[in-house]
């Protein structure tokens, strides 16, 4: 593992300084950020209105109230509301059917329902609705919102259901009206080529948004041709929302409509773009909560309905452009409202001279893209293309409500189908016996599992292929009580899951961590008589061995047979000490093939042409740069080292004349260092003296070459281990491969030290040679 950089210490603020001051930088993001969401919502608003029949001041309504009531109120911060895409549909049907004034008082009393929802904290609830259903209805929606715009694309005006629009377009196709078809065209063509500009230019014309670039030139093109264009009434507070007449259960099937439709559009935006929230820096607001998004969005929503605007819902396209944009806090969707409030107000004239078919163009080819083959492909991998089949056609034939209806009907048949049905089968591989299950495990399968298993002679080996997702206790208790019984009579048995990866089994009641010390390590202790003396650590050795091969070897077979196959290419070379308390894969949390490690007395690395004797570490360092073309060299030291120990007392005795008391652990606590200077191990330690001399040079206090950041230095053998890292990062770049791969910037060095006793690493910082703690946050932040 790539040792994380420190992080960054900031000291604290002096007492009675106050907070800090708000920083600066955020509100001209936020005020970028907000122009550049203002230019995508004042013509997608137009082309909404345009769509539903509305008129067409509603849009810009329904976008400065979605920017200020729900920015303000709502719990996503980043995102941002305006009318709702997924409501063209519905709100079409509502103005058609009761009047606009109508449609008024049905979006107040949906955004009313909408913040009883969301104080009665339901939100995270409507988020359990199958992901399939819901790109259902958005692709259906967006399918009859494309039928029914290209109809004025083509200079004519759309019927009442996609099925009519479906069958009037063969004689539209026929006869369209060119100039229409023209301004529809140069729309929807800069809209597909706008973000694909290439070169240096294309990345400056990239910062206009797609729909303001589009919108534009369609509207230059279109100068001079007889076309419709926007027309707006002189701005003034629209009659007061009336209610509907008609039957009280299909007004509340109304209300119900645009309360789960807007809720689920807006909820889903949300998450979204919290997500994409989550992968920006310098955020000052925190994660969504739901809860308040949806009261939010219900406040805006009876504000809109009483003004005169349209249902207003949450958009991922402008949520998103928020984020790509720089937003920082809930400004920016605050400011956009207030830009739209002025434009409705100052730039009526502007706004006149923008052509229907170009907002209809626009409209359309949002609803096109509702359509998305990466759902499709999602929700295909997950076998649930049927929910969204249906779920989308419904939509299109009959309306958005029967369509969530279909879809929840047809998921739950397919759910229960996919509980009820299950396909054993027993087949011999070779040497061994393949059980393979296919759907889930219940109760209702226990006895043909039962049979299935009678089959397998007793001593076979046993492959379990599990290919469904769920095993209830009935069917776990079955395979459990099968799975001793073969065992105890010399059989062999391993589970897989689906497409044969290895699965951990249920069977077993394995507990032992992979760190877990033998002494405590229970089924690594092999199995003697009550009366025979204790194994010795031989026999413990093979017990770990043998646990590995039944709980762990089924899990890494696969991975291991790929690496056999592929050869090794680690990415780090890991150099450390031998002590046995230092254990690299739970340190780094790497698994086979991640590091290539060298472990000796002391973490020493002898400089080149000092001995022949030393070549096992020169030869290793060569073999990991040169052959595995390594990027990173981590040097790691530890608390406690006792060849660190031995150097200290080595040199206490040159000063004194007589050997100190032992003191330390690791190999100090093992015994006295051996006195003969021609012992292996003294010799090996000579290596370590240059540390020794370094640390004597800086002194007691360290002198600024070496320091913790959170702490002080415990004392001279934590210092001692210090300065060795350093000194044997310097050892390192005395190697010829070495220095010249760090001189080309593709090998890395890096330095960590790991106390024992705290389970606490910490990384070198060469600039200031301040070792820092690793900290769990670190991870976040990168």
């Amino acid at each position: 593992m790539q040792p994380q950089p420190p992080s960054t210490h900031r000291p604290p603020a002096a007492e009675g300084s106050g907070p800090p001051a708000p920083d600066q930088s955020t509100w001209r993001r936020d005020l970028s950020a907000s122009l550049v969401i203002f230019l995508i919502a004042v013509p997608l608003s137009l082309g909404i209105a345009l769509a539903t029949g509305a008129p067409l001041q509603a849009g810009l309504v329904a976008a400065a109230v979605g920017g200020i009531v729900a920015g303000l109120l709502g719990g996503a911060p980043l995102q941002v509301s305006g009318a709702a895409t997924g409501l063209v549909v519905v709100t079409a049907e509502l103005v058609g059917q009761y009047g606009w004034r109508a449609t008024c008082a049905i979006t107040a009393l949906a955004g009313l329902m909408q913040f009883a929802l969301g104080a009665a904290r339901v939100a995270r609830g409507a988020l359990a609705v199958s992901p399939a259903i819901v790109h259902g209805v958005l692709a259906g929606i967006g399918v009859t919102i494309a039928l029914g715009q290209l109809h004025v694309v083509l200079g004519d005006t759309p019927n009442s259901s996609a099925l009519e629009n479906l069958a009037a377009l063969p004689s539209e196709l026929s006869h369209p009206h060119p100039s229409a078809l023209l301004v529809g065209a140069v729309t929807a063509a800069v809209l597909v080529a706008w973000p694909r500009l290439p070169g240096r230019a294309g990345q400056w014309l990239r910062t206009v948004p797609a729909p303001l670039a589009a919108v534009a030139a369609a509207t230059g093109v279109s100068t001079g041709m007889p076309v419709p264009r926007v027309s707006l009434p002189e701005w003034r507070l629209q009659a007061l929302p009336a209610l509907p007449d008609g039957p009280v259960l299909g007004i509340f099937a109304a209300v119900l409509t645009v309360t789960l439709v807007a809720s689920m559009e807006s909820l889903l935006s949300a998450v979204a773009v919290d997500r994409l929230r989550a992968e920006r820096a310098g955020m000052q607001e925190g994660p969504a909560d739901l809860d308040r998004e949806l009261a939010g969005q219900g406040a805006a929503n009876v504000v809109s309905g009483l003004l005169g605007g349209l249902p207003i819902a949450g958009g991922a396209i402008r949520g998103s452009a928020n984020v790509e944009a720089g937003a920082a806090s809930r400004k920016s969707t605050v400011l956009h409202g207030l830009w739209v409030l002025l434009c409705a107000g100052l730039l009526t004239t502007v706004l006149e001279l923008i052509p229907l078919a170009a907002l209809a163009a626009l409209v359309m080819v949002v609803g096109v893209k509702m359509v998305s083959f990466a759902h499709i492909k999602h929700v295909q991998r997950h076998r649930e293309f049927p929910m969204y089949a249906s779920t989308l056609g419904a939509v299109v034939l009959f309306g958005v409500l029967q369509g969530v209806a279909v879809g929840i009907v047809v998921t739950a048949f397919f759910s229960l189908r996919r509980l009820a049905y299950t396909r054993i089968t027993v087949e011999q591989d070779g040497a061994a016996h393949m059980v393979r299950v296919s759907g889930q495990l219940t109760f209702l399968a226990v006895p043909r599992l039962s049979r299935a298993l009678a089959q397998i002679p007793a001593g076979a080996v046993v492959i379990v292929e599990l290919g469904g997702s769920f095993m209830d206790h009935t069917a776990y208790d079955t395979l459990q009580s099968w799975t001793n019984a073969h065992r105890a009579r010399g059989g062999w048995v391993t589970l897989r899951g689906r497409g044969g990866r290895p699965i951990a089994e249920p069977v077993s009641t394995h507990a032992c961590r992979p760190w877990t010390p033998w002494r405590n390590h229970h089924c690594t202790r092999p199995s003697v008589p009550a009366d025979a003396p204790a194994p010795g650590g031989g026999q413990q050795l093979l017990g770990g061995v043998s646990a590995f091969q039944r709980n762990t070897a089924p899990l890494v077979r696969d991975e291991l047979a790929r690496l056999a196959r592929e050869g090794q290419c680690p990415t780090q070379l890991f150099l450390t000490c031998a002590d046995s308390r230092l254990v690299t894969s739970m340190i780094t949390s790497s698994g086979p093939g991640d590091l290539f490690t060298v472990r000796n007395v002391g973490n020493l690395i002898p400089p080149p042409a000092t001995d022949g004797s030393c070549d096992s570490v020169g030869a290793a360092v060569e073999y990991a740069v040169e052959v595995l073309k390594v990027g990173s060299i981590t040097v790691c030291g530890h608390s406690g080292c006792g060849a660190m120990q031995a150097l200290l007392d080595s040199a206490v005795q040159s000063t004194t004349g007589r050997s100190p008391a032992g003191r330390g652990d690791g190999m100090a606590s093992g015994g006295k260092a051996p006195a003969d200077p021609q012992t292996p191990l003294v010799r090996w330690l000579r290596h370590g003296r240059p540390s020794l001399a370094r640390m004597q040079r800086i002194g007691r206090l360290g002198r600024g070459e070496v320091a913790m950041a959170d702490r002080p230095v415990a004392d001279a053998l934590e210092r001692l281990a210090l300065v060795n890292v350093m000194q044997q990062l310097d050892h390192l770049m005395a190697h010829d491969c070495v220095a010249r791969r760090v001189a080309e910037g593709s090998l890395q060095l890096h330095g960590m030290y790991f106390h024992v006793g705290e389970a606490q690493a910490y990384v070198l910082d060469p600039p200031s040679r301040t070792f820092t703690a690793v900290r769990p946050e670190v991870l976040d932040a990168v």
